[in-house]
């Protein structure tokens, strides 16, 4: 499968797509069950060209479990929910079982994921604001065994339907997708930056649009900590555009005649080309 979009905007990565299967390919890097990854990582070895593959055992850490569509998997957390409201925020600090849940577990964590189970990672204020950011996750159950990630190039469309197509952009490409998302709506707000981690920006976000009449793109990579895990594989200034398939080939049927095609893209195209011969 073919996009006219990576050609138009010249990524320097391929798009990849997030597919619901019962069987994965041949090949696909997978966390080991019960081992600690980011999800991030397996979408970024997709766009190296590797395919990559989740379950409901090896989906790297909860927030990723969550992100994939595999249920509410903050209540497997240390201490549960509540565990995590607190990690999430302020730490331990006055959570009365905070103590005995850290020193039960500081013999499994490295010594930065023990800090930040003590400290917090502070990406929220407190416990109870985690809370209703739980609550607002369109969290949900996926009815395949596998979320697959690929290139989208590797996409076999006679026989696969992606749930979700991701582009890796930087700002002129991210602008570029933003206007075009914009382009056949007659309207303004057809592009979303939710806050939430990465996996979840690719995977339950554009899910739940998929479901939508007018379906909207998703902007991520604003997590933090997905962050430092994406630059050591795909490089700086990078954040992701996520799409429901609809909306991919909606898109896709925009390019023919658009902005893209015009001199001010060409311009902005240019000065990339030329940057990266330097």
């Amino acid at each position: 499968m073919e996009s006219s979009i990576a050609q138009a905007i010249e990524t320097k990565h391929p798009p990849i797509a997030l597919l619901w299967a019962d069987e994965k390919p041949a090949g696909a890097m997978q966390f080991q069950e019960g081992k600690w990854g980011c999800v991030m990582w397996l979408a970024a070895s997709a766009a190296k060209g590797r395919p990559a593959a989740c379950d409901a055992r090896t989906f790297g850490c909860f927030g990723g479990g969550v992100g994939m569509g595999f249920g509410d998997r903050y209540k497997s957390f240390p201490g549960s929910e509540e565990g995590f409201c607190h990690f999430l925020s302020s730490g331990i600090e006055g959570w009365a079982e905070g103590p005995a849940t850290a020193e039960k577990i500081k013999p499994f964590m490295s010594k930065e994921s023990f800090d930040n189970f003590v400290q917090g990672e502070r990406y929220v204020k407190t416990p109870e604001d985690v809370k209703r950011f739980v609550d607002l996750l369109p969290i949900t159950q996926i009815p395949s065994r596998y979320v697959v990630m690929r290139p989208l190039g590797d996409v076999d469309a006679e026989k696969e339907t992606p749930q979700t197509v991701v582009f890796f952009a930087d700002p002129d490409e991210l602008s570029a997708l933003v206007v075009l998302a914009n382009y056949g709506r007659g309207d303004n707000e057809n592009v979303i930056i939710p806050f939430a981690a990465g996996c979840q920006t690719i995977g339950i976000y554009p899910y739940r649009e998929a479901g939508a009449v007018r379906p909207r793109a998703v902007v991520g990579l604003t997590d933090l900590s997905a962050r430092v895990y994406i630059r050591k594989q795909l490089g700086d200034n990078l954040l992701s555009f996520a799409m429901p398939f609809s909306l991919f080939r909606e898109m896709e049927a925009n390019v023919e005649g658009s902005f893209l095609q015009r001199h001010t893209w060409q311009e902005l195209l240019a000065a990339k080309q030329a940057g990266r011969a330097a």
